[in-house]
């Protein structure tokens, strides 16, 4: 499939949005008996675009319950833009994954996208805003404080809608990977394995992840004219940028590489950009990734 150089604007224009995402920004947190959620310590960078936070997340659940307070919000117009981008292109996924699914004769359940500011409450224990977007297996929600893409654009170097538009693709991709219970199994084979051989079994999950946000692409484009000029460079260069070898800058050897290289991410999500295909997506049966 050729794709054209330059740079407009996705067409997304008069899309539906998503109903089906939830709104918690402005809600604070805190516990009982005086810990702070600044006592939680976070491994960022494993967690940047969706490693399983049930393993990040774990030993997280401290005691006391979580006390919620809500106060007034106001979103920046950069963040109302993201606000109807994510559900613009949440709305596409779930058309394009129902059709998928549809095809093989299963029904596609949607999963639900949840805004936060600072920090929420999973089903997967306490997020906060430093970890980058995720999804949670255990309530079957993608989380993202929309903040995130100024950093996306000034830290990562990869601005651009397109680029916002993968983030979400990635983490639906999370999704269904456990519809399909290849969570459940990799989750199960990272417990019984040592820690090199546990990351690189989250590579073959998050590579497989990136495969299906440009099956995404692929479909949705093919069935409903959305990329323009320029776009899948953005996602190429989001992709790139978020590998492991590069948010490292070589301070860690590949054993401990949880999301893989650059150069892999960059592969896989053209892999699945170019065919649509399922089959191709499949990296745990790749000799080679």
């Amino acid at each position: 499939m050729p794709w054209p150089a330059g740079r407009t604007s996705m067409r997304l224009g008069d899309r539906r949005e998503s109903s089906n995402v939830e709104d918690r920004r402005g809600i604070r947190y805190g516990r009982a008996g005086g810990i702070g959620l600044g006592t939680i310590v976070l491994a960022l960078v494993a967690m940047y675009f969706g490693q399983d936070p049930n393993v990040v997340l774990q030993g997280m659940q401290e005691q006391g319950p979580v006390q919620e307070q809500q106060v007034p919000y106001q979103e920046s117009a950069t963040e109302a833009e993201a606000r109807v981008l994510v559900s613009k292109v949440l709305a596409d996924t779930e058309d394009t994954w129902g059709a998928i699914f549809a095809s093989a004769g299963r029904a596609y359940e949607q999963p639900k996208l949840v805004l936060f500011s600072e920090g929420v409450q999973t089903g997967c224990g306490f997020g906060q805003s430093a970890m980058g977007p995720f999804y949670c297996p255990a309530d079957h929600k993608v989380y993202i404080d929309l903040t995130f893409y100024q950093e996306l654009k000034d830290r990562f170097g990869a601005p651009g809608d397109f680029a916002q538009a993968y983030v979400i693709a990635h983490e639906v991709g999370h999704h269904v990977q456990t519809l399909l219970g290849i969570s459940e199994k990799t989750t199960a084979a990272r417990q019984r394995a040592s820690e090199a051989e546990a990351n690189a079994i989250s590579v073959r999950q998050e590579l497989q992840a990136d495969c299906f946000a440009g099956i995404w692409a692929h479909n949705a484009d093919q069935s409903r004219p959305l990329l323009e000029s320029g776009d899948v460079e953005e996602g190429l260069n989001a992709a790139a940028a978020i590998g492991d070898d590069r948010l490292t800058q070589g301070r860690a050897p590949p054993e401990a590489f949880t999301h893989g290289t650059s150069e892999q991410r960059v592969r896989w999500f053209k892999r699945g950009l170019d065919t649509g295909s399922m089959d191709q997506c499949d990296t745990f049966a790749a000799r080679s990734l």
